[in-house]
């Protein structure tokens, strides 16, 4: 499992004593974006549509998240077992996923976005790869929003590779150093489906899960801000006691 350098950045959190620790203004949100295909469906178009849309509905939500306190946002863009769908689609995506990078770098600059792919490479497209490493040399200062594409991303995977990395000498601390990212603190999964599909499993130990039915080329703004509003309705305790029981 080969990860990219930007997966360093700690953004704001601590996590020296193995719990999650993040201010406000430092969220680390994770979306698991489902449901194009289906969206797809229900308009009686073909699938690849469906991720077409789901590309602008990622525009919308990255240019929400900074104003709505999200410093990091990791979206699962394909995941390691989605090489079992149809050809026809994961050249599609790969095509897409090229276009997006080569489209977007530019404003990701003008508004301080920084971008980031973690997940395996060795199995990408060829073309793809020097895509992804100029879309992340030039972003690398974007300071608004560190923005995550997870391709070829299994959590499982990431774990173990990280584990073999530190060689017996793992502690909550080394192993999170090791997968490179922050805990998160909201992850959210459009499309009404309710698990976590191999995403982020180490990182969303203590996060707060939202669901929702929107389907991701449906999903806007407001969806976002909902989200959030839902997130911050909800007292964390990461184990302890409900404040109102320590009064």
């Amino acid at each position: 499992m080969t990860q990219s350098s930007g997966m360093t950045q700690s953004s704001g959190m601590t996590q020296s004593s193995g719990m999650p620790q993040s201010t406000s203004d430092t969220l680390h949100a994770a979306i698991i974006m489902d449901g194009n295909g289906r969206w797809a469906a229900a308009r009686g178009l073909p699938r690849v549509a469906g991720h077409r849309s789901g590309a602008e509905a990622l525009r919308r939500t990255v240019e929400a998240a900074p104003d709505l306190g999200i410093s990091m946002l990791t979206v699962y863009a394909f995941s390691s077992d989605n090489w079992r769908r149809p050809q026809p689609e994961v050249s599609a995506l790969m095509r897409m996923f090229h276009t997006y990078l080569r489209r977007e770098q530019a404003k990701c600059m003008e508004n301080g976005v920084r971008v980031s792919v973690i997940g395996r490479r060795d199995r990408l497209p060829r073309l793809l790869i020097p895509v992804i490493d100029e879309c992340e040399s030039a972003t690398t200062q974007g300071e608004k929003l560190h923005l995550r594409l997870a391709i070829d991303y299994s959590s499982r995977d990431a774990i173990l590779a990280a584990a073999l990395r530190l060689n017996g000498d793992a502690t909550r601390e080394r192993l999170s150093q090791s997968l490179g990212g922050p805990d998160v603190d909201v992850l959210i999964r459009t499309g009404g489906e309710q698990r976590l599909s191999d995403f982020l499993l180490w990182e969303c130990a203590y996060a707060e899960l939202v669901f929702t039915p929107v389907m991701w080329p449906d999903f806007g703004a407001a969806d976002l801000a909902a989200a959030m509003g839902e997130f911050r309705s909800r007292e964390r305790r990461f184990g302890a006691l409900p404040r109102a029981a320590l009064a």
